[in-house]
Formats: structure tokens, C-alpha cells, sequence
């Protein structure tokens, strides 16, 4: 075998390779998820399930997601899909749940999302996402979103497996959205203390302040008071040679 041959053979050897690593890494990923994949204790989300097409030719007509009983939400929400009608489910709790400090006796178990007609289905290489808002959130940590996908065929995909602490991913896994501890809310800030002591200082500083000028200008006041009740002052009396002569009625040269 030649080189350039042998070269060859290596190339479509490493190409069929890839292509079947690809073929059997492309169902395991192409499963329904809830994005994004974690949330907050306590808090509310809004999440998508995204729902891709795994098949090469049938499409999506319908998807149906119900959510845990083991730990129910008390308010949920759906936003209008174009194209598709959407049904709610409800029921009562199997274990009490509250909201806004109410305790709700019914709650929601399962939405459905059916294609209206054959041009909103989620054809073959495609994928559609439902928005949902939930809340709020159980203290637990995460909800298992088990979820239906039909197809035109009739076909039912069951996505219903739940996650195995360190385990392998199963080979239909259920929607999974994990719950983190809400964070400490941090403390209001407090005033400097400089600025504290200075506004407290400033006050009786500004008090005695304006009191001495009240009292400067009624003592002010006051004496012009007394200095316009004794009138004016007599002159003084003349002495000297001027004053002997005006005495005698004569002139002094």
C-alpha cells in the first residue's frame, strides 16, 4: 500500500469515527431541559423548557410538564406561546404550601402545550422553548420537572428519570432545577459617626449662638430706652474772665 493510500485510509477510518461519536452523542444531549438550571429559595423565576426534536421525521405535537408534588408552588404562570394553546392542571397540595403569607389549597400539577396546527409543531432539527414563572420557590434542593414529548407518529417520549446523587446521567432525564440558599441580606449602611457628632454638636452651638445675639440687641434696646427718658444733658456752666464780665454787663476788650 502506498503512502498517499494508506494516508487515505486513515482519514475515512478517523471520519467514521467521529461521525458515529457524534451519532451517539447527539440523543443524549438532544433532551427536554429548564433553563436556566438554578434558582433561588424562597424567591420566584421565571424559566423556559426547552424542548428540542430528536426526530429525523416526525415533529413535536404536544408537551406536558408536571411539576413535583413533593414540593409544591404556590403561584405559576404561563406566557402565550404563538401557535400553541396551553391547559393547567390543578389539585390540591399533597403537602401544605403558602404564599404572601397565605395557605393555598390549590395548586398547579401539570401544564400542556398543544400545537395548533401542523405549522407551529416543532419539526425535525428545531426546538421550542415555554416560558413559565413560578414561585415561590420551596426550601429544597431542586425541583424534578418529569415531561411528555409526543410526536406526530403517536410516539411518547417519557422524560421522567430522575438524577442519581454521583451517578451517571439516566438515559431519559426529567427537567431538573436546582435551588440554591437565598444569600444573607446585607445591613443597611449606617452614617459616619463623624457626621453624627458634628450635626449633634452644631445644635447647641447654634443655639447659644442666636441666644447671645437676642440678648445683645435687647440690651441695645434697653439703653436707648433709658438714654430717651433722661433728655439731653444742661451745658456746663462758663468760668474764667469771659464769665466775670458777662456778670457785671460789661465787655471785656
Amino acid at each position: 500500500m502506498s503512502p498517499r493510500t494508506a494516508a487515505r485510509a486513515a482519514l475515512l477510518s478517523l471520519g467514521a469515527t467521529a461521525v458515529g461519536v457524534l451519532a451517539f452523542a447527539g440523543p443524549a444531549s438532544a433532551h427536554v431541559t429548564v433553563n436556566p438550571r438554578e434558582a433561588t429559595q424562597g424567591g420566584y423565576a421565571k424559566v423556559d423548557f426547552r424542548v428540542p426534536n430528536e426526530s429525523d421525521t416526525e415533529s413535536t405535537t404536544k408537551v406536558e410538564i408536571f411539576l413535583p408534588e413533593d414540593a409544591p408552588i404556590g403561584s405559576v404562570s404561563t406566557k402565550p406561546v404563538p401557535g400553541w394553546t396551553v391547559a393547567i392542571e390543578k389539585g390540591a397540595p399533597a403537602t401544605p404550601v403558602t404564599a404572601h403569607g397565605a395557605e393555598i389549597a390549590e395548586v398547579v400539577k401539570k401544564i400542556t402545550w398543544t400545537a395548533a396546527d401542523e405549522n407551529s409543531r416543532i419539526t425535525p432539527g428545531t426546538f421550542q422553548e415555554f416560558p413559565v414563572s413560578l414561585g415561590p420557590l420551596p426550601e429544597t434542593g431542586q425541583l424534578v420537572f418529569k415531561a411528555l414529548q409526543t410526536y406526530s407518529d403517536g410516539e411518547i417520549v417519557r422524560w421522567i428519570d430522575e438524577p442519581v446523587a454521583g451517578g451517571e446521567e439516566p438515559e431519559s432525564p426529567a427537567p431538573v432545577l436546582t435551588l440554591t440558599a437565598a444569600a444573607a441580606s446585607e445591613a443597611p449602611v449606617a452614617e459616619p459617626v463623624a457626621s453624627s457628632e458634628s450635626s449633634a454638636d452644631s445644635g447647641p452651638a447654634l443655639g447659644i449662638a442666636i441666644a447671645g445675639l437676642i440678648a445683645g440687641l435687647l440690651g441695645l434696646l434697653l439703653g436707648g430706652l433709658a438714654f430717651t427718658r433722661s433728655g439731653p444733658r444742661p451745658a456746663p456752666a462758663a468760668s474764667g474772665p469771659a464769665a466775670s464780665a458777662q456778670a457785671d454787663g460789661t465787655k471785656s476788650v
